[in-house]
């Protein structure tokens, strides 16, 4: 008999993994639908031999030092800023919005104060922001609204912003300077071999044992185990018997090309035109010299696997009621991002499941008599960031 059973081996299921074993001494069996680990982080090398995101790129940005700390133990970092630019009105920008991007778009050559009073001068008054929409106009107005943002946000979710929550814009900053990074965490790097070298070494260890192309609903009547964490949609756990909780998915389309480099940076966005969202060329991530490149299309979908949780208003509530069915759950932590409905960055998807450990520890000791409810172990993710990449 196993002590645990744990349900996808993406970055939550596989830091308990690990926490798990090398802490508490506990056996632990792993399972993945999937051919492999590392969940949507997964990476491996193409036949040109470089280093490519099977879904899609994943930079790893945080603030969280301790975090840093743990992810460390199994990975040398290369350091790696992210930048983006949006492909509109035939020019390629820098986004988030930034001086040089309302600069070039115009023609014009605003200082950083006179760009603060063209947003002002842009601005659209919203009473109360509670949409996506509502949160661009009311920054920078309608006209950059409908130029960066309207396209893609429709293109990715398959609604007018107007139908999402304001979490989908309210993380995407605008500034009046220069700075073209993607994101400003202090921490910006990617696992110097990959992650999916980072991820075999967190779970190499003797007490883990993996199994890959395994449904959690076919072995978990025949494998005995003791305690189990879920780490896959919350609506499947319990067969969808409340309705199905909706998700957007991507289909992805890779590419090599016989040329050195295809675009200047990374990941070229597309609001306007095409059907794909973006484009990612990975030797900009992975500082790989070779005279091919590989590159990923991004089209997002309603059919495949789940990727976005879909944020409106009665798709929470429906969570909402799941969550209340998972809390009654003796002996099962509900984690990650499918089973708590949630768009987590990386970094917090680890920062979940670390604290989720710290709760095992605290009801469980090591006889594994619980003293509090197993429930009780559920991280709370109100309040956490979410977006619309999968940075």
């Amino acid at each position: 008999m196993f002590d645990w059973l744990i349900v996808g081996a993406g970055f939550a299921g596989s830091v308990l993994a690990e926490r798990i074993a090398s802490q508490r001494q506990e056996s632990v069996l792993l399972i993945d639908r999937r051919n492999h680990i590392g969940g949507n982080a997964y990476d491996c090398y193409d036949e040109a031999g470089i280093l490519v995101h099977r879904y899609g790129p994943h930079i790893f940005h945080t603030n969280a030092q301790s975090i840093v700390d743990y992810l460390s133990q199994f990975t040398q970092w290369r350091p790696y800023e992210h930048r983006v630019l949006a492909s509109v009105d035939g020019k390629l920008l820098p986004i988030p919005i930034n001086l040089d991007t309302i600069n070039r778009l115009y023609g014009l050559e605003f200082t950083s104060e006179q760009l603060e009073e063209f947003f002002v001068s842009r601005r659209e008054t919203v009473e109360e922001v509670r949409t996506a929409e509502d949160v661009v106009v009311s920054t920078v107005g309608r006209e950059l609204y409908e130029k960066f943002f309207r396209g893609y946000t429709r293109k990715q979710w398959g609604v007018d912003p107007a139908q999402l929550s304001k979490s989908v814009t309210a993380r995407v900053p605008t500034r009046t300077n220069r700075d073209d990074r993607y994101f400003g965490d202090i921490f910006q790097n990617m696992p110097a071999g990959g992650y999916t070298r980072m991820f075999q070494r967190m779970l190499d260890n003797p007490k883990i044992k993996i199994m890959l192309q395994t449904d959690y609903r076919e072995i978990r009547d025949t494998i005995p185990f003791q305690r189990m964490i879920y780490t896959g949609p919350i609506d499947e756990y319990f067969d969808w018997s409340l309705g199905r909780l909706p998700y957007r998915s991507l289909r992805f389309e890779h590419v090599t090309l016989d040329c050195e480099q295809f675009q200047p940076v990374a990941v070229v966005d597309y609001p306007q035109t095409e059907h794909y969202t973006r484009i990612t060329e990975y030797k900009h991530l992975t500082g790989q010299q070779s005279p091919k490149t590989s590159l990923t299309y991004e089209y997002p979908t309603d059919i495949g696997d789940p990727y976005y949780p879909v944020p409106r208003a009665e798709n929470e509530a429906l969570y909402k009621r799941y969550e209340a069915l998972a809390a009654a759950c003796p002996d099962v932590w509900f984690v990650g991002r499918l089973a708590t409905y949630r768009y987590y960055n990386m970094d917090q998807v680890v920062g979940q499941a670390l604290a989720t450990f710290a709760r095992i520890q605290q009801s469980l000791p090591a006889n594994g008599i619980a003293q509090v409810p197993a429930q009780r172990a559920m991280l709370d993710p109100s309040g956490m960031a979410r977006g619309e990449h999968q940075y």
